[in-house]
């Protein structure tokens, strides 16, 4: 039997109720009494753990999935019984590790997750399959009820399947395991297949040490350790010629959940050398618990991860009860170590990048902004790649002389191309108001300026493209626009006298108590399209409770299907029902409702000033 469920609170008793109803139905198939009431019993408490888990660790929707093992198909139904009940619980976010809590709960822990004990010991085998944009986290119930058992580490697992003992248990005498043949064949190639789709999307280095860990045990290991190098690849001042480059212990994984920090307190204490930091195979290392009690003897090894020639960090995994890993699995985990530093490196790229962007960003947009005599501000930017540089614009800055100016931009295009543009127009921007030039001045010479700058431009790819010959790439380069929203503000002691224009930028809308909301400028052409467009600018004054609102096309373009948040006047309905608020709440109004406008995040940078006169 299956069925979906929401992913909130009220999902784990509904689940209760799905299993309850599911047993009820299969009441026929020959279980006793006392074995259909401890299995309903034991059903209800692990499924309602794993799926409190998926709720409130994954946050997606929860597929659930009842089914029956044993029995004789050719059998009259109820002559030969189930042996097993089989519980599947499904989010959709397998980059999310799943819970295990190490902290005893109290009597008065609410139901938020207590760990996977519970299904461990309710279970004779339970496990996680990865799969691309799915984790699926499984128990098999007896009928008869779950005998002491112990962990064998003879016993390596297909890629979509795992078992896990509750607790660690003496090893046999160690021995190498036998190869399987069939496994290696077919597992292998779709352990490493699933291996790839899951660290491939990661832009985390500390999520691809967690997922390591996740796929490598118990399938392969007993526990396993990732440490990460330094990016600089530079060992510690005064260390001896050779050492290995400083490095962190990142990710501890160990199939005995309670055995994780003592494992961790070890590796840390003393961790893997391997001997040549430029290889990616196994090295033998000597096994960690040895002179620590705790794990019977058994094998560990080192690989080193290494992406491009460059070593990035170590994985260390051992297995309990083993003289050597067999070499079809120290072959496969050295596969894998290559997909992992492959991930860390990728992940360390895009750090860098968003760092450099960043970096970037800040130096592009204004550290602060100017706070205005008589005037209340409040702004919302949100660029479409967060922590990336985004094509819209603000600034509000004092110009001297008892004046402030603000400007509202948005620049065509995205990434470095508009940054060019940002960074040439927002100092020019100070520089003129400061010098003293009207309004409609300051639109004129910033387009001459674009003007200007996009003629040297293709002058330049032009000269590029000739010396590459006709083989050669054309190098990018061409007209630079931008809608710009410019204004100056001046208060007096009848109220704020504002001057704007607004070149191919959506209008602003000026509200007054009481009054209707109307569009505070004419629009005009953008800016960097056409010579001496002659620009004019509007004038009118603020009086205490009035507001003005500018948008870039982010807030007026925002789209559901084929409808616009501004189609029939609707920024202006939506400021009107913000009459009454200040300028902080009523950003944060407009704010919301355009996000609220699609179920689709938003695919343009957003940006909105809010001027209002006090």
């Amino acid at each position: 039997m299956r069925t979906s469920l929401p992913g909130n609170p009220l999902a784990p008793a509904a689940a209760r109720r799905f299993v309850r109803a599911a047993l009820a139905d299969w009441a026929e198939l020959g279980l006793s009494a006392e074995d259909g009431d401890r299995l309903g019993g034991d059903a209800v408490v692990v499924l309602s753990e794993l799926v409190t888990n998926a709720v409130v660790h994954a946050g997606t929707n929860v597929e659930l999935l009842c089914r029956l093992e044993g029995g004789d198909p050719d059998e009259p139904e109820g002559a030969c019984p189930p042996a097993a009940l089989v519980i599947e619980v499904s989010d959709h976010h397998p980059a999310r590790a799943v819970r295990s809590d190490r902290v005893e709960a109290g009597p008065d822990t609410p139901e938020c997750g207590r760990g996977l004990r519970l299904v461990a010991a309710l279970s004779d085998a339970w496990g996680i399959t990865y799969q691309p944009g799915t984790k699926t986290v499984w128990a098999r119930i007896p009928v008869d009820g779950v005998e002491p058992r112990g962990d064998h580490p003879d016993e390596y697992f297909a890629a979509r399947s795992l078992r896990r003992g509750p607790r660690a248990v003496p090893a046999p005498t160690p021995r190498p395991l036998p190869p399987d043949e069939d496994w290696v064949n077919r597992g292998a190639l779709s352990f490493l297949a699933e291996a790839s789709d899951l660290l491939a999307g990661q832009l985390d280095e500390d999520r691809v040490a967690s997922l390591a860990g996740q796929l490598l045990v118990p399938r392969l290991a007993d526990w396993c350790a990732v440490w990460l190098d330094d990016e600089d690849g530079r060992p510690d001042r005064g260390a001896a010629e050779g050492a290995l480059a400083t490095s962190r212990l990142a990710r501890v994984w160990h199939r005995n959940e309670n055995r994780v920090e003592e494992l961790a307190r070890i590796l840390e204490k003393d961790p893997p050398q391997p001997p040549d930091a430029a290889r990616s195979a196994a090295d033998s290392v000597p096994w960690p618990f040895e002179s620590h009690g705790g794990d019977p003897a058994g094998a560990a090894l080192a690989y080193r991860l290494t992406a491009g020639g460059r070593a990035v960090g170590t994985l260390l995994i051992g297995r309990a009860g083993l003289d050597r890993f067999p070499d079809e699995v120290t072959g496969l985990v050295e596969d894998f170590a290559r997909r992992v530093a492959l991930a860390v490196s990728a992940a360390r790229r895009y750090t860098r990048q968003a760092t450099i962007s960043r970096i970037l960003q800040r130096g592009l947009l204004p550290s602060a902004v100017a706070e205005i005599p008589g005037i209340e501000s409040a702004l919302v930017y949100e660029p479409r790649d967060a922590g990336g540089p985004g094509g819209d614009f603000y600034d509000v800055f004092p110009a001297g002389d008892g004046r402030w100016c603000f400007a509202l931009g948005d620049v065509q295009g995205k990434g470095p191309e508009a940054a060019v543009v940002i960074g040439l127009a927002r100092p020019w921007l100070r520089l003129l108001a400061r010098e003293g030039y009207k309004v409609a001045e300051v639109l004129d010479r910033l387009n001459r300026l674009l003007l200007d700058d996009a003629t040297e431009a293709a002058d330049a790819a032009a000269r590029a493209l000739a010396a590459a010959g006709s083989d050669g790439l054309a190098p990018e380069g061409g007209p630079r626009f931008l809608s710009l929203l410019y204004g100056e503000l001046i208060p007096t002691e009848h109220g704020t006298r504002c001057t704007l224009a607004s070149a191919g930028h959506p209008l602003p809308l000026l509200m007054r108590p009481g009054g209707p909301v109307e569009p505070a400028a004419q629009p005009q052409v953008l800016l960097g399209v056409v010579e001496d467009p002659g620009y004019l600018s509007e004038s009118l004054v603020l009086h205490a409770g009035d507001t003005l609102l500018c948008v870039t096309d982010g807030v007026t373009e925002r789209r559901a299907g084929h409808r616009q948040f501004d189609d029939g006047d609707g920024l202006a309905e939506a400021l009107a029902g913000c009459a009454g608020l200040t300028a902080p709440l009523l950003a944060e109004r407009i704010r919301r409702l355009v996000h609220e406008f699609s179920e689709n995040p938003p695919d343009d940078d957003l940006a909105l000033l809010v001027l209002q006169a006090r």
